[in-house]
Protein backbone atom coordinates (compact mmCIF):
# COMPACT_ATOMS: atom_id res chain seq x y z
CA UNK A 1 0.00 0.00 0.00
CA UNK A 2 2.88 2.37 0.77
CA UNK A 3 4.41 1.82 -2.67
CA UNK A 4 1.01 2.28 -4.32
CA UNK A 5 0.51 5.56 -2.43
CA UNK A 6 3.94 6.79 -3.53
CA UNK A 7 3.39 5.91 -7.20
CA UNK A 8 -0.15 7.31 -7.28
CA UNK A 9 1.01 10.41 -5.44
CA UNK A 10 3.75 11.13 -8.00
CA UNK A 11 1.25 10.62 -10.81
CA UNK A 12 -1.29 12.95 -9.19
CA UNK A 13 1.44 15.58 -8.65
CA UNK A 14 2.55 15.59 -12.29
CA UNK A 15 -0.97 15.51 -13.73
CA UNK A 16 -2.26 18.02 -11.19
CA UNK A 17 0.47 20.48 -12.19
CA UNK A 18 -0.47 20.00 -15.88
CA UNK A 19 -4.16 20.67 -15.23
CA UNK A 20 -3.39 23.71 -13.09
CA UNK A 21 -1.08 25.23 -15.72
CA UNK A 22 -3.55 24.57 -18.57
CA UNK A 23 -6.51 26.04 -16.69
CA UNK A 24 -4.65 29.04 -15.28
CA UNK A 25 -2.97 29.83 -18.61
CA UNK A 26 -6.28 29.76 -20.45
CA UNK A 27 -7.87 31.96 -17.78
CA UNK A 28 -4.99 34.46 -18.05
CA UNK A 29 -5.32 34.53 -21.84
CA UNK A 30 -9.08 35.10 -21.60
CA UNK A 31 -8.48 37.98 -19.18
CA UNK A 32 -6.01 39.57 -21.60
CA UNK A 33 -2.89 38.92 -19.53
CA UNK A 34 0.24 38.89 -21.69
CA UNK A 35 2.05 35.71 -22.65
CA UNK A 36 5.12 37.14 -20.93
CA UNK A 37 3.38 37.19 -17.56
CA UNK A 38 1.83 33.75 -18.18
CA UNK A 39 5.19 32.18 -18.94
CA UNK A 40 7.11 33.80 -16.09
CA UNK A 41 4.49 33.15 -13.42
CA UNK A 42 1.97 30.38 -14.16
CA UNK A 43 4.09 28.04 -16.29
CA UNK A 44 7.23 28.49 -14.19
CA UNK A 45 5.22 27.94 -11.00
CA UNK A 46 3.61 24.86 -12.52
CA UNK A 47 6.93 23.10 -13.14
CA UNK A 48 7.92 23.71 -9.49
CA UNK A 49 4.46 23.01 -8.04
CA UNK A 50 5.15 19.29 -7.28
CA UNK A 51 8.27 20.14 -5.28
CA UNK A 52 6.47 22.98 -3.52
CA UNK A 53 3.48 20.85 -2.47
CA UNK A 54 5.65 17.95 -1.30
CA UNK A 55 7.76 20.36 0.76
CA UNK A 56 4.76 22.06 2.33
CA UNK A 57 3.25 18.68 3.31
CA UNK A 58 6.59 17.47 4.68
CA UNK A 59 7.15 20.72 6.57
CA UNK A 60 3.71 20.63 8.18
CA UNK A 61 4.36 17.02 9.19
CA UNK A 62 7.77 17.76 10.67
CA UNK A 63 9.67 15.78 8.00
CA UNK A 64 12.43 18.29 7.22
CA UNK A 65 14.69 15.64 5.65
CA UNK A 66 12.08 15.10 2.94
CA UNK A 67 11.92 18.85 2.30
CA UNK A 68 15.66 19.15 1.76
CA UNK A 69 16.09 15.83 -0.05
CA UNK A 70 13.35 16.73 -2.51
CA UNK A 71 14.96 20.06 -3.47
CA UNK A 72 18.64 19.08 -3.41
CA UNK A 73 17.93 15.79 -5.19
CA UNK A 74 15.74 17.51 -7.82
CA UNK A 75 18.36 20.18 -8.52
CA UNK A 76 21.13 17.61 -8.89
CA UNK A 77 18.87 15.60 -11.23
CA UNK A 78 18.10 18.73 -13.26
CA UNK A 79 21.77 19.27 -14.08
CA UNK A 80 23.25 15.79 -14.18
CA UNK A 81 20.31 13.74 -15.47
CA UNK A 82 18.05 16.14 -17.39
CA UNK A 83 20.74 18.26 -19.05
CA UNK A 84 22.94 15.19 -19.42
CA UNK A 85 20.31 13.15 -21.25
CA UNK A 86 19.19 16.16 -23.33
CA UNK A 87 22.79 16.84 -24.40
CA UNK A 88 23.26 13.19 -25.34
CA UNK A 89 20.20 13.48 -27.60
CA UNK A 90 21.64 16.58 -29.26
CA UNK A 91 24.46 18.99 -28.36
CA UNK A 92 22.86 22.01 -26.72
CA UNK A 93 23.72 25.52 -27.91
CA UNK A 94 23.41 27.80 -24.90
CA UNK A 95 22.46 31.48 -25.17
CA UNK A 96 24.90 34.17 -24.07
CA UNK A 97 22.47 35.38 -21.39
CA UNK A 98 22.00 31.85 -20.04
CA UNK A 99 25.77 31.34 -19.81
CA UNK A 100 26.55 34.66 -18.17
CA UNK A 101 23.36 35.36 -16.17
CA UNK A 102 21.05 32.37 -15.51
CA UNK A 103 23.77 29.79 -14.78
CA UNK A 104 25.64 32.21 -12.45
CA UNK A 105 22.29 33.03 -10.77
CA UNK A 106 21.81 29.30 -10.22
CA UNK A 107 25.32 29.18 -8.81
CA UNK A 108 24.40 32.05 -6.46
CA UNK A 109 21.39 30.06 -5.26
CA UNK A 110 23.64 27.09 -4.47
CA UNK A 111 26.19 29.29 -2.68
CA UNK A 112 23.48 30.98 -0.59
CA UNK A 113 22.05 27.66 0.58
CA UNK A 114 25.61 26.36 1.18
CA UNK A 115 26.40 29.36 3.40
CA UNK A 116 23.16 28.97 5.34
CA UNK A 117 23.83 25.24 5.74
CA UNK A 118 27.23 25.93 7.32
CA UNK A 119 26.14 28.56 9.80
CA UNK A 120 27.46 26.36 12.61
CA UNK A 121 30.97 26.81 11.20
CA UNK A 122 30.59 30.49 10.32
CA UNK A 123 28.84 31.63 13.51
CA UNK A 124 29.95 28.93 15.97
CA UNK A 125 26.38 27.81 16.72
CA UNK A 126 25.84 24.12 17.68
CA UNK A 127 23.72 23.29 14.59
CA UNK A 128 22.53 24.73 11.29
CA UNK A 129 18.98 25.28 10.15
CA UNK A 130 16.96 27.28 7.67
CA UNK A 131 14.83 29.52 9.85
CA UNK A 132 12.00 31.87 8.95
CA UNK A 133 14.39 34.81 8.51
CA UNK A 134 16.38 32.67 6.06
CA UNK A 135 13.17 31.81 4.25
CA UNK A 136 12.35 35.49 3.74
CA UNK A 137 15.93 36.04 2.55
CA UNK A 138 15.52 33.31 -0.07
CA UNK A 139 12.19 34.78 -1.17
CA UNK A 140 13.89 38.16 -1.50
CA UNK A 141 16.39 36.65 -3.95
CA UNK A 142 13.45 35.07 -5.77
CA UNK A 143 11.82 38.49 -6.24
CA UNK A 144 15.11 39.81 -7.68
CA UNK A 145 15.23 36.90 -10.12
CA UNK A 146 11.63 37.50 -11.20
CA UNK A 147 12.43 41.16 -11.82
CA UNK A 148 15.42 40.18 -13.97
CA UNK A 149 13.32 37.65 -15.92
CA UNK A 150 10.56 40.19 -16.55
CA UNK A 151 13.03 42.81 -17.75
CA UNK A 152 14.80 40.34 -20.06
CA UNK A 153 11.54 39.08 -21.56
CA UNK A 154 10.23 42.64 -21.99
CA UNK A 155 13.40 43.53 -23.88
CA UNK A 156 12.92 40.48 -26.12
CA UNK A 157 9.48 41.75 -27.09
CA UNK A 158 11.08 44.72 -28.85
CA UNK A 159 12.88 42.44 -31.33
CA UNK A 160 11.29 40.81 -34.37
CA UNK A 161 12.31 37.35 -33.17
CA UNK A 162 10.90 38.04 -29.70
CA UNK A 163 7.52 39.23 -31.03
CA UNK A 164 7.29 36.18 -33.28
CA UNK A 165 8.01 33.82 -30.37
CA UNK A 166 5.40 35.53 -28.18
CA UNK A 167 2.74 35.15 -30.90
CA UNK A 168 3.63 31.47 -31.26
CA UNK A 169 3.38 30.93 -27.48
CA UNK A 170 -0.02 32.64 -27.37
CA UNK A 171 -1.28 30.46 -30.21
CA UNK A 172 -0.29 27.32 -28.32
CA UNK A 173 -2.36 28.27 -25.25
CA UNK A 174 -5.92 26.91 -25.73
CA UNK A 175 -8.83 29.24 -25.02
CA UNK A 176 -11.03 26.94 -22.94
CA UNK A 177 -14.65 27.57 -21.96
CA UNK A 178 -15.13 28.96 -18.45
CA UNK A 179 -16.53 25.73 -17.00
CA UNK A 180 -13.53 23.77 -18.23
CA UNK A 181 -11.10 26.37 -16.84
CA UNK A 182 -12.71 26.08 -13.40
CA UNK A 183 -12.67 22.28 -13.69
CA UNK A 184 -8.98 22.17 -14.70
CA UNK A 185 -7.90 24.49 -11.89
CA UNK A 186 -9.95 22.54 -9.34
CA UNK A 187 -8.62 19.17 -10.58
CA UNK A 188 -5.08 20.55 -10.56
CA UNK A 189 -5.31 21.77 -6.98
CA UNK A 190 -6.89 18.51 -5.82
CA UNK A 191 -4.25 16.49 -7.65
CA UNK A 192 -1.43 18.47 -6.07
CA UNK A 193 -2.97 18.25 -2.60
CA UNK A 194 -3.65 14.51 -2.54
CA UNK A 195 -0.51 13.73 -4.53
CA UNK A 196 1.63 15.62 -2.04
CA UNK A 197 0.02 13.90 0.95
CA UNK A 198 0.38 10.43 -0.56
CA UNK A 199 3.99 10.96 -1.62
CA UNK A 200 5.08 12.15 1.82
CA UNK A 201 3.13 9.47 3.72
CA UNK A 202 4.34 6.72 1.39
CA UNK A 203 7.96 7.87 1.59
CA UNK A 204 7.92 8.05 5.40
CA UNK A 205 6.45 4.53 5.66
CA UNK A 206 8.86 3.02 3.12
CA UNK A 207 11.84 4.63 4.83
CA UNK A 208 10.69 3.16 8.16
CA UNK A 209 10.12 -0.32 6.67
CA UNK A 210 13.54 -0.46 5.02
CA UNK A 211 15.42 1.26 7.82
CA UNK A 212 16.79 3.99 5.56
CA UNK A 213 16.60 7.73 5.98
CA UNK A 214 13.74 9.84 4.69
CA UNK A 215 16.37 12.02 3.03
CA UNK A 216 17.56 9.17 0.79
CA UNK A 217 14.00 8.32 -0.28
CA UNK A 218 13.24 11.95 -1.06
CA UNK A 219 16.56 12.61 -2.86
CA UNK A 220 16.07 9.59 -5.13
CA UNK A 221 12.49 8.44 -5.75
CA UNK A 222 10.61 11.66 -4.90
CA UNK A 223 13.18 13.97 -6.50
CA UNK A 224 13.21 11.94 -9.72
CA UNK A 225 9.42 11.71 -9.76
CA UNK A 226 8.88 15.44 -9.29
CA UNK A 227 11.56 16.14 -11.95
CA UNK A 228 9.83 14.03 -14.60
CA UNK A 229 8.04 17.04 -16.17
CA UNK A 230 11.37 18.86 -16.60
CA UNK A 231 13.03 15.69 -17.98
CA UNK A 232 10.33 15.12 -20.61
CA UNK A 233 10.20 18.82 -21.54
CA UNK A 234 13.97 19.16 -21.96
CA UNK A 235 14.45 15.92 -23.92
CA UNK A 236 11.55 16.73 -26.27
CA UNK A 237 12.84 20.29 -26.67
CA UNK A 238 16.32 19.00 -27.51
CA UNK A 239 14.93 16.53 -30.07
CA UNK A 240 13.04 19.44 -31.71
CA UNK A 241 16.21 21.57 -31.62
CA UNK A 242 14.60 24.04 -29.19
CA UNK A 243 17.76 24.06 -27.11
CA UNK A 244 17.07 27.36 -25.33
CA UNK A 245 14.01 25.77 -23.75
CA UNK A 246 15.94 22.61 -22.82
CA UNK A 247 18.69 24.45 -20.91
CA UNK A 248 16.58 27.30 -19.56
CA UNK A 249 13.96 24.89 -18.22
CA UNK A 250 16.49 22.99 -16.10
CA UNK A 251 18.49 26.00 -14.89
CA UNK A 252 15.37 28.06 -14.16
CA UNK A 253 13.84 25.19 -12.21
CA UNK A 254 16.91 25.06 -9.95
CA UNK A 255 16.58 28.77 -9.18
CA UNK A 256 12.85 28.41 -8.45
CA UNK A 257 13.40 25.35 -6.25
CA UNK A 258 15.93 27.00 -3.93
CA UNK A 259 14.70 30.58 -3.77
CA UNK A 260 10.94 30.02 -4.02
CA UNK A 261 10.23 26.48 -2.78
CA UNK A 262 12.80 26.35 0.03
CA UNK A 263 11.95 29.95 0.91
CA UNK A 264 8.27 29.16 1.38
CA UNK A 265 9.05 25.92 3.22
CA UNK A 266 11.43 27.64 5.66
CA UNK A 267 8.89 30.37 6.43
CA UNK A 268 6.32 27.69 7.31
CA UNK A 269 8.66 25.73 9.56
CA UNK A 270 12.45 25.81 10.26
CA UNK A 271 14.44 23.05 8.52
CA UNK A 272 17.30 21.29 10.29
CA UNK A 273 20.41 20.65 8.14
CA UNK A 274 22.60 17.62 8.86
CA UNK A 275 26.19 16.97 7.75
CA UNK A 276 24.96 14.40 5.20
CA UNK A 277 22.78 17.00 3.52
CA UNK A 278 25.67 19.45 3.54
CA UNK A 279 27.75 17.08 1.37
CA UNK A 280 25.02 17.00 -1.26
CA UNK A 281 24.75 20.80 -1.22
CA UNK A 282 28.51 20.95 -1.87
CA UNK A 283 27.99 18.50 -4.76
CA UNK A 284 25.20 20.68 -6.19
CA UNK A 285 27.44 23.75 -6.03
CA UNK A 286 30.30 21.85 -7.68
CA UNK A 287 28.27 20.51 -10.61
CA UNK A 288 26.69 23.94 -11.19
CA UNK A 289 30.22 25.34 -11.45
CA UNK A 290 31.14 22.45 -13.76
CA UNK A 291 28.20 23.34 -16.03
CA UNK A 292 29.57 26.88 -16.28
CA UNK A 293 33.10 25.60 -17.00
CA UNK A 294 31.77 23.27 -19.73
CA UNK A 295 30.52 26.36 -21.58
CA UNK A 296 34.16 27.24 -22.37
CA UNK A 297 35.58 23.77 -23.05
CA UNK A 298 35.76 22.64 -26.68
CA UNK A 299 32.90 24.37 -28.51
CA UNK A 300 32.13 27.53 -26.57
CA UNK A 301 28.62 27.91 -25.15
CA UNK A 302 27.69 24.40 -26.26
CA UNK A 303 26.92 21.50 -23.92
CA UNK A 304 28.34 18.69 -26.03
CA UNK A 305 27.31 15.04 -26.13
CA UNK A 306 30.43 13.83 -24.32
CA UNK A 307 29.83 16.37 -21.56
CA UNK A 308 26.24 15.16 -21.27
CA UNK A 309 27.58 11.61 -20.93
CA UNK A 310 29.83 12.71 -18.06
CA UNK A 311 26.84 14.29 -16.33
CA UNK A 312 24.79 11.07 -16.60
CA UNK A 313 27.69 8.97 -15.26
CA UNK A 314 28.04 11.39 -12.32
CA UNK A 315 24.32 11.07 -11.62
CA UNK A 316 24.46 7.27 -11.56
CA UNK A 317 27.40 7.55 -9.15
CA UNK A 318 25.44 9.96 -6.96
CA UNK A 319 22.45 7.60 -6.78
CA UNK A 320 24.77 4.70 -5.94
CA UNK A 321 26.37 6.71 -3.12
CA UNK A 322 22.91 7.54 -1.69
CA UNK A 323 21.89 3.89 -1.73
CA UNK A 324 25.14 2.82 -0.04
CA UNK A 325 24.92 5.37 2.75
CA UNK A 326 21.11 5.08 3.06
Amino acid sequence: MDYLLLILGLGFLVKGADYLVDGASSLAKKMGISTLVIGLTIVSFGTSAPELVVNIMASLGGNSDISLGNIIGSNIANILLILGVAAMVMSLNVQHSTTWKEIPFSMLASLVILALANRNLLDGVPFSQLGRVDGFLLLGFFVIFLYYAFEMARADRTTRKGRKELRQETKDIPLLPTWKIVLFIALGMLGLYFGGRWVVNGAVSIAGDWGISEYVISATIIALGTSLPELVTSVVAASKKEVDLAVGNAVGSNIFNIFMVLGVTSVISPIQISDVVNKDIILLTTITLLLFVFMFMGRKMVLQKWQGGIFVIFYLGYIASLVIRG
